[in-house]
């Protein structure tokens, strides 16, 4: 059965009262929210900790940004699985476009931290999309089922979150298509063994886009970044209609 999970992507957004503000504001707005539907905040590494004291036996997931692939070690300015764990994570993001186009991120290190993670036993929520100018020349399905192909060597397929996120449309106000959103995951999906895998779509998700995407038979749920970082907009997300 696949799980529908909705979570936030803060980025580099929201100290730690800014984060417990908006979960006092955010709380009460899902008090009627159907139980089925799995919300996960991903906060920046400082706001984890508060966090995590203040969502500990509630309905609120915790997820972070980035997770390293060696449990301790020298590496300045990383987080282990480890550490994450430590303070009740839940959820981590792993391969966003942002962690590969400014932090040098490959698929060769997605895949060491998607096995970190689950080591852990944290879920990963593993993002793939193509560019622009791999979109407007045809290869969408060609790079995305080259990126699961190495992304996924070794990796749990049990234990693991896909989101579809096409990078021309990652803060950019411009969404895809839900029709096209749809027909993608639906590629995605065919290349799982484990059909019950939860496949996201995220990329300029908004209130007023959201019903529409999630009516798509394909789309278990959003990576939402922008619009989360405002409590009555993320909750009209997670209570779409």
């Amino acid at each position: 059965m696949r799980k529908i999970i909705l979570a936030g992507n803060w980025k580099m957004h929201k100290n730690q009262a800014e984060s417990l503000e908006f979960v006092q504001a955010f709380k009460p707005e899902i008090d009627n929210t159907d139980e089925s539907r799995e919300i996960v905040l991903c906060a920046p590494f400082t706001s984890l900790t508060v966090m995590s004291k203040n969502l500990h036996g509630g309905r609120i997931k915790l997820g972070a940004q980035n997770i390293h692939w060696e449990d301790k070690g020298a590496y300045t300015g990383e987080i282990a699985g480890g550490m994450l764990a430590e303070i009740g994570v839940d959820y981590v993001i792993v391969g966003h476009s942002e962690r590969r186009q400014y932090f040098g991120e490959t698929d060769e290190t997605v895949n060491f931290r998607l096995k970190a993670a689950q080591r852990h036993h944290i879920i990963p929520i593993l993002c793939v999309g193509e560019t622009k100018q791999q979109r407007d020349a045809g290869e969408t399905e060609n790079v995305i089922i080259d990126q699961l192909k190495k992304d996924l060597v070794d990796v749990d397929r049990g234990n693991l979150v896909i989101a579809y996120e096409p990078i021309w449309a990652i803060g950019t106000g411009d969404t895809c298509d839900a029709n096209e959103a749809n027909r993608v995951i639906g590629i995605i999906r065919q290349q799982l063994d484990n059909k019950d895998v939860t496949i996201q779509y995220g990329g300029s998700v908004k209130p007023d886009n959201i019903d529409e995407i999630m009516a798509q038979p394909e789309i278990d749920g959003a990576l939402v970044g922008g619009a989360s970082l405002d409590p009555i907009s993320f909750a009209r997300i997670v209570n779409y209609q």
